[in-house]
């Protein structure tokens, strides 16, 4: 039995590569989320950058608490089915009125898993609409397997290595997926999508968390983890990841650096980077 989505929006979402929107909080409640978020940058003497925009399910706990919301698993679960793990999440920050995008791209390009068994969960902070640089896919795309890209490292292109797709994209088709503060939208991990800048007077907020069936694996051979949000994980494939005992707990901040740090071995496998490359600090190897 489903448990938010309708069987034919789950069929939809099999043939398009997306749904949205799902309501999983108030707007009071993604504005309460907002301000946590802000208080923790203000903390951290600015805007989350590098490292710090990966993972922080490891170090604060209310972005924990967001990861295992029930409705957003319900959602992911019709998707996926009852066993999750929550692999990754990053923070996608817009300033008002400022230049940064998101190239069309997979997301699938270089994570490195064995699967397309995953499912982002985009949720807004607050209003992702047309003025402020709402996602737009291009419906279908998840079903031509991976496509070639070209790392760009542009310094405005949100993405770690300003990765873009070669092919043209039918951008008349393409389908802006706007969403109200507490809303998701679901994403196929191999469906073609992209951002244009925010051109409103106040920052575009969205965590995008990316959950994965327990059978898919890192397939690059670079040890990975996950933390099990639901059901049980008989595969045993990545390490299991622990949540926070506290906010930016001791071991919790050595076990996020760690994890952190390796995970660049497959994010930048094949280039001379090694750190996320668009907040200004990123490292040359050698």
């Amino acid at each position: 039995m489903r448990k938010t989505l309708t069987d034919d929006q789950v069929s939809a979402y099999r043939e398009k590569g997306y749904h949205f929107p799902v309501r999983v909080m108030s707007p009071a409640e993604a504005t309460g989320y907002r301000a946590r978020l802000e208080a923790f940058e203000s903390g951290q003497g600015g805007n989350i950058r590098g490292r710090r925009r990966q993972k922080l399910y490891l170090l604060l706990t209310w972005v924990n608490e967001i990861v295992r919301n029930p409705r957003i698993l319900d959602a992911v679960e019709d998707i996926l089915g009852p066993d999750l793990l929550c692999w990754q999440t990053a923070f996608f920050i817009k300033e008002p009125d400022n230049k940064g995008y998101v190239s069309w791209h997979q997301d699938s390009t270089y994570w490195g898993l064995s699967s397309p068994d995953v499912c982002t969960a985009w949720l807004a902070f607050t209003p992702a609409t047309l003025e402020s640089g709402a996602m737009k896919v291009a419906p279908g795309t998840h079903r031509l397997a991976q496509l070639p890209h070209a790392d760009t490292f542009n310094p405005d292109n949100l993405l770690t290595r300003g990765q873009e797709l070669k092919m043209e994209v039918d951008r008349a088709s393409a389908v802006d997926m706007v969403l109200d503060a507490g809303e998701i939208s679901l994403h196929h991990v191999m469906l073609a999508h992209a951002s244009e800048p925010n051109r409103s007077n106040d920052r575009r907020i969205g965590l995008a968390i990316r959950y994965i069936a327990p059978h898919v694996r890192q397939a690059t051979g670079v040890p990975d983890t996950a933390m099990l949000v639901r059901g049980k994980d008989t595969y045993g494939n990545f390490e299991m990841e622990t949540p926070p005992a506290a906010d930016m707990h001791p071991d919790a901040v050595a076990l996020h650096d760690r994890i952190t740090k390796t995970r660049e071995g497959f994010i930048y496998q094949g280039t001379d980077k090694g750190a996320h490359r668009n907040t200004g600090d990123v490292i040359t190897k050698g």
